[in-house]
């Protein structure tokens, strides 16, 4: 086993806490790694674990958990955990891990999942779009189906990720959400393999060659992904094909640095919209 057998890591740092006696980690966290390797897994494959197993009526319960030792990790030593679904029976699946320090093999485990009615706890059949899914990520294949359309069209699913985020988590009034300028705008969502939409942005054209890029947001279990990178690099090519010739944007202070790793500068002074700070961005096209 190498790094080349994965397309998914997790990183982490070794904490002091998960330090024994022998000022090594304890044998029993690297089974903890793994399983944070797997959270992070469902977010690569662009599935919000609660919610998509909810819509599929299922859940996954571990039934066998196995761990080999070939050298150890120490404290704020940083750790490459690869981690792949390596099989998938009728109900069960088996998810084969590596714990890499740089090119150095330290840890190799095993997981196996069984499929279940979560009332009962009793198996059943692996539902076709999430074997499909996870197949098709193993395979290289893109975990999000990108879709432009108006407002019309695209209504539905905008709404819903946005009430999460700004409605909900932000606290932003639903006046100030909904405003006049949705009808006339193009708007972008990203969808899972589900179907289930977890990100959005929207592109409007406030003056000639002009693209102004806003309503920016991720559900909060899909962020870490660079999920958002690809909703604003779609919009902004969505704009250099009608000829824009320069974008611009509000961006959350927050959010600021995200931003100036897509090429936007800002300018000008910060001010508060819907109670928040934000500052002026622009990239030009």
């Amino acid at each position: 086993m190498d790094r080349k057998d994965f397309r998914f890591f997790h990183t982490l740092r070794v904490r002091w806490a998960e330090i024994d006696m022998q000022k090594i980690v304890f044998n029993g966290h690297y089974l903890m790694y793994f399983d944070t390797a797997i959270a992070d897994y469902w977010r690569a494959l662009a599935l919000p674990y609660e919610a998509a197993l909810h819509e599929l009526g299922g859940d996954l319960y571990v039934v066998k958990a196995g761990l080999e030792y070939k050298g150890s990790a120490r404290y704020d030593e940083l750790l490459h955990v690869g981690m792949k679904c390596s099989r998938m029976g009728n109900s069960s699946m088996t998810f084969t891990g590596g714990i890499f320090k740089g090119d150095q093999l330290l840890i190799t485990g095993e997981l196996v999942y069984v499929y279940a009615d979560p009332q009962t706890q009793t198996s059943k059949p692996i539902p076709d779009i999430l074997r499909s899914t996870i197949s098709g990520y193993e395979e290289g294949q893109s975990s999000l189906q990108l879709r432009v359309g108006d407002w019309t069209s695209m209504k539905k699913m905008a709404v819903s990720i946005r009430t999460q985020v700004f409605v909900e988590e932000q606290k932003i009034s639903q006046e100030e959400e909904w405003d006049k300028w949705d009808d006339g705008a193009v708007h972008v969502v990203a969808c899972n393999g589900m179907g289930l939409p977890i990100a959005t942005g929207r592109l409007l054209q406030p003056s000639p060659r002009v693209a102004q890029i806003g309503r920016m947001a991720v559900i909060e279990r899909m962020r870490g992904q660079q999920f958002g990178d690809i909703i604003l690099q779609k919009i902004v090519s969505l704009a250099r094909d009608r000829g824009d010739q320069e974008a611009v944007l509000h961006a959350q202070l927050s959010a600021e640095n995200f931003y100036r790793r897509q090429g936007f500068q800002r300018r000008g002074d910060v001010f508060l919209e819907a109670g928040i700070e934000h500052i002026e961005m622009s990239l030009k096209l």
